[in-house]
């Protein structure tokens, strides 16, 4: 039987940084999905789990990037939008 989904390569990292949000998460699901079947071998369930840290960081770092683009919109009082220069350490205070 083929398996439809490749375990993770060492360059894996690398692709994972050029993924948008939507398919970092697709394939993350993936993996939690073919790590809850169970019936791998053990060195395949490890190399899931790792890809999967990885994605799940990555997808972490985009959604906290979104969450400062969307903080840094703050409506004034004439009703226009404007842009705030936020860090994730001034996000805390805002």
């Amino acid at each position: 039987m083929t398996d439809p989904a490749p375990t993770a390569a060492p360059s894996a990292a690398a692709s994972v940084s050029d993924m948008p949000f939507d398919t970092a998460l697709a394939e993350l699901q993936g993996v939690v999905g073919r790590l809850e079947q169970g019936n791998l071998p053990l060195e395949e369930s490890i190399a899931l789990y790792e890809r999967g840290v990885t994605l799940h960081e990555h997808c972490a770092r985009l959604l906290s990037d979104a969450e400062l683009r969307v903080q840094r919109l703050v409506e004034s009082a004439g009703g226009a939008l404007r842009a705030l220069d936020l860090t994730p350490d001034d996000a805390e205070d805002a």
